[in-house]
């Protein structure tokens, strides 16, 4: 009987390796996993001065990163499936046409493989970029596990990413599918701080034809937001549609700060997604207030969510592989 219960137990456990379930995965990861293994370099200060030298030129790439590190791990785990090249990769669905950072996390890449080849995965640049993105706008310094190999796989169809005029409840249950909590979902928007959009996103949803209603505008938009969106920022011709808007005050666009949940507090909130939390009835309004009024410490959750979205069905060990370009396959 003994060795009948140990044999199922090997059985487990071989099966949840070549599923490359999160459960195994994450239990291989560890802090300062690259020590050693890159010669006399140490491959996390290497990341950090290329991304602190691309910060100091372009605080942009913080909120790119952010970004990137969501729409890669949101899909498959964080697994460098979004950095691949091809005509029907993660990288061409509709949701990834706008995600920018690629040219950082190569530029790595190819540092890390002149002083150890085939050592560092695509998926662990990528995490170590954000967190020390992150730590340079002001957020606080944390600890990221290591070890993460990178899939052999990258398909559009399973690009499956919440969008921007999902309700509270919508954008609840998807990441509650990942294994969010509520609260963990209104933080991790937190990264929006340091967000931007485009006038294309909310011209006819929120701008001039809310609810399908021609010059209609979403009561939820602060008016004085609205009025100086139409004149001056997104007016209603093409031309506009790819001009800027921030997602927080443009005095704490490049920070990390809860001054977004402020603004939701306030009606200012630019996309649908991000003012729906606040709206009335949403569950999440007591997060957002509590957020703004640093009731709870957004500066600590922030790191926190993230080391999650960071370890989301990971492969190790064996499994997947380290590859040389991140661009493509081995």
């Amino acid at each position: 009987m003994a060795l009948a219960a140990r044999t199922r137990a090997v059985l487990l456990v071989v099966a949840l390796s070549v599923l490359g379930l999160s459960t195994g995965g994450v239990a291989q990861l560890k802090n300062g996993f690259y020590t050693g293994k890159c010669g006399v370099n140490d491959v996390e200060t290497i990341v950090q001065g290329l991304v602190k030298a691309r910060v100091a030129r372009d605080t942009a790439i913080v909120a790119q990163l952010l970004r990137l590190q969501f729409h890669e791990c949101a899909v498959n785990g964080c697994d460098a499936g979004l950095l691949v090249d091809g005509p029907s990769s993660e990288k061409t669905a509709k949701p990834n046409l706008s995600v920018k950072g690629y040219d950082l996390i190569a530029a790595i890449k190819m540092e890390l493989e002149k002083r150890c080849p085939g050592v560092v995965s695509c998926s662990d640049i990528e995490i170590l970029a954000t967190r020390d993105a992150v730590a340079l706008a002001g957020g606080q310094r944390y600890a990221v596990r290591t070890g993460r190999r990178d899939r052999r796989r990258s398909s559009a169809t399973d690009v499956k990413l919440p969008g921007e005029e999902d309700t509270a409840a919508q954008a609840a249950s998807y990441f509650g599918s990942l294994g969010f909590t509520e609260l963990e979902m209104v933080v991790l928007l937190g990264a929006h701080t340091v967000g931007v959009t485009h006038c294309s996103k909310i011209k006819k949803t929120r701008l001039y034809s809310y609810g399908g209603k021609p010059n209609s505008t979403d009561p939820s938009l602060d008016p004085s937001d609205a009025a100086v969106y139409k004149k001056f920022v997104c007016p209603n011709m093409a031309s506009s549609d790819n001009n800027i808007l921030y997602l927080d005050t443009q005095s704490s666009v490049s920070k990390i700060d809860n001054s977004y949940y402020k603004r939701l507090q306030g009606r200012h909130g630019v996309l649908s997604v991000d003012q729906n939390l606040y709206a009335n009835g949403a569950s999440t309004k007591r997060h957002v207030d509590n957020l703004a009024n640093n009731i709870i410490d957004f500066s600590s959750l922030f790191p926190k969510a993230l080391i999650k979205l960071s370890e989301l069905k990971v492969l190790t060990g064996m499994q997947g592989e380290v590859r040389k370009v991140c661009s493509r396959f081995n």
